[in-house]
């Protein structure tokens, strides 16, 4: 320990055990952290200990901390208070501090014979007409996609009349979602008809819209219009879905929020869903960089959203603990003036919204960062499930594969955010025994991984053996965890690891851990990706397995011709890879790519002829 953090754990221990506020401030006597405590020497003190337990981010927070001031209170709801208004007051660099995309948003119809609509943030001076300003967001977002859609509106970079005639129509022309004006085949009537219908829509609503769209199409097939009447009956039908889609999204709880996350592993989103009347009103998002453990985030992230919040509904469902519910419930409490539940769901529907809300923190955080939602939201779920503090950005998984003991190979697969990663893949022959024993297999495979791993480290290799995964998936169940389970620890590693465990049919059935399985089905992400990684294990190990038995049968056939020993044999078969190949070489093209002597390349011809 260095002599600033001893005189600073010097002055932690001398603070009395007592509710308060402490405030963290760096050699320029900024303030960079803000918090609150039960008892302010052991929160304090533990800063400035070992830092074994600590994150990056309080790591990082205590070596620029030069000194600290503390507040004393008589409650720990009179520190939460308090702390949440220094924290307004001050925006410390360490604590969390709420952006997102609120702030006014406008809908912008361009200018021309060809306009087209999207949602923006900023009003230029550009021609363009203007809708708004409107305060969400989300339900802007919601509203001009459902106009593009219902209409058939171009949602591409493409600019009319100039690019018209020049591409083909993209995907969303040939699913009926877009009237594709860049193919030359509609009137630009018509096309503007549509603009005009989709902002009334904006405008006006689903009800009035559809009356509006009612009223045409009965006046166009009076007037023997049928192509027009069919084309109004399709909007019609459109804008009744939009509006049974918008529906489903209800809570038999008029008033309350559901808040979920989803991580990766530099950032951290909250989703804030918002429920009035019980409906579905609003939609924000929050990302955190660097984040912390997840329940203090949670925590703090209450603290911050509803400390600015104008309006707090009397439930807030969430998808995690958080540190001190009855602290918090109080605090939100005295501050909205009415009783405030916090709620953590099991089942039923409670449970979908969370998952559903979950599932569009995923969604915002894979478009950040430019990756792929369903597998970010997969690998969020399943960090949950496994209980780890990150998502395993790095997965290793390894199946033997076997015939009777004969043959007795291994294969390691490499997933990384989500997908295969083939370049990193390894196949094993098991060398200390022969027979059959799948525990002891998996003990050499891993012991052998990991002595790679020690011989990369000191040569300076990050990548293939020299990378450690976040997570390591084996086939089978507690017999092939307790076979690893000494290696791991000979090599001084502590790396979560599980079995895949398969039912009768073959299929992924749940997932092995020390206290015993996990069940993964109802968590259909998490399942989808586990099944997907064991199948393609299994696939990869066997089919090394079939290769290396052919293999062998081939060098037996080989063996039996005169003059052809193992080093020939191998030649031989690296060269050609296949016996097709070999019967369809001539002696002099076999000698010209082995070297081998015409007079045995003769006899191997002869033996196929």
């Amino acid at each position: 320990m260095n002599l600033k953090l001893a005189e600073l754990r010097k002055k932690a221990m001398s603070l009395p055990l007592l509710p308060g506020v402490y405030i963290m401030k760096n050699k320029s006597g900024n303030i960079i952290y803000i918090g609150k405590a039960k008892k302010l020497k052991n929160r304090v003190s533990s800063y400035f200990g070992s830092d074994k337990q600590h994150t990056l981010k309080v790591k990082k927070m205590v070596e620029q901390v030069e000194n600290f001031d503390y507040i004393i209170c008589d409650t720990e709801l009179e520190a939460l208070l308090l702390e949440c208004s220094l924290i307004k007051q001050h925006s410390p660099k360490y604590n969390i501090l709420l952006k997102d995309d609120k702030g006014y948003h406008y809908i912008k119809i361009t200018s021309g014979d060809w306009p087209m609509i999207s949602e923006v943030k900023q009003k230029l001076n550009d021609k363009a007409e203007y809708l708004g300003p409107f305060n969400s967001g989300w339900i802007l977002k919601q509203t001009v996609d459902e106009a593009q859609k219902i209409f058939g509106l171009p949602r591409c970079s493409k600019q009319f009349p100039r690019d018209i005639g020049k591409t083909r129509p993209c995907l969303n022309h040939h699913i009926g979602l877009c009237l594709a004006p860049c193919s030359g085949k509609i009137k630009q009537s018509d096309y503007l008809e549509a603009v005009n219908s989709a902002v009334e829509f904006i405008k006006g609503g689903s009800v009035q819209t559809a009356a509006k769209l009612k009223e045409q199409m009965e006046q166009a097939a009076e007037n023997l219009e049928f192509e027009l009447a069919a084309k109004l009956r399709d909007r019609i039908k459109a804008l009744t879905r939009a509006t049974e889609r918008q529906k489903v999204i209800t809570s038999s709880y008029k008033e309350q929020d559901v808040i979920a996350t989803a991580r990766t592993e530099t950032a951290l989103c909250f989703a804030v869903m918002c429920f009035r009347l019980g409906h579905l009103t609003d939609m924000s998002f929050f990302v955190i960089n660097n984040p912390d453990e997840l329940i203090l985030d949670r925590t703090e992230f209450l603290e911050r959203y509803y400390s600015s919040a104008t309006e707090i509904p009397k439930r807030i469902v969430l998808d995690g603990e958080v540190s001190d519910p009855q602290l918090l419930e109080n605090w939100l409490t005295q501050k909205a003036e009415h009783a405030v539940s916090i709620v953590i769901p099991q089942k039923g529907e409670q449970m979908s919204l969370v998952k559903m809300c979950a599932f569009n923190a995923a969604e915002h955080l894979a478009k950040l960062e430019q990756k792929n939602t369903h597998e970010t939201a997969a690998l969020d779920e399943l960090a949950r499930l496994l209980s780890l503090s990150t998502p395993p950005v790095y997965i290793e998984a390894y199946d033997i594969s076997h015939t009777m003991g004969n043959e007795n190979v291994a294969g390691m697969t490499v997933f990384e955010n989500g997908r295969p990663l083939k370049s990193a893949y390894k196949r094993f022959r098991i060398k200390s025994f022969s027979g059959q024993d799948d525990y002891r297999s998996m003990a050499e495979v891993l012991d052998r991984r990991f002595s790679e791993y020690k011989i990369a480290t000191e040569n300076g290799e990050k990548n293939g053996f020299g990378r450690l995964p976040d997570l390591i998936l084996l086939d089978g169940g507690q017999g092939q965890l307790n076979a690893v389970l000494p290696v791991m620890q000979g090599y001084g590693l502590n790396i979560p690891m599980f079995g895949m465990v398969k039912d009768s049919k073959h299929r992924t059935r749940a997932i092995t851990a020390g206290g015993g399985d996990i069940s993964i089905r109802a968590n259909h992400r998490a399942y989808t990706l586990i099944a997907t990684i064991q199948e393609e294990t299994h696939r990869f190990a066997i089919t090394y397995h079939r290769n290396s038995s052919q293999k062998k049968g081939l060098m037996a056939e080989l063996s039996l011709i005169e003059g052809m020993g193992d080093k020939r044999i191998k030649l031989l078969l690296k060269t050609f890879k296949s016996i097709e190949k070999i019967k369809n070489a001539t002696p002099e093209d076999i000698k010209k790519s082995t070297g081998i002597p015409l007079s045995v390349c003769q006899k191997i011809y002869d033996f196929y002829h």
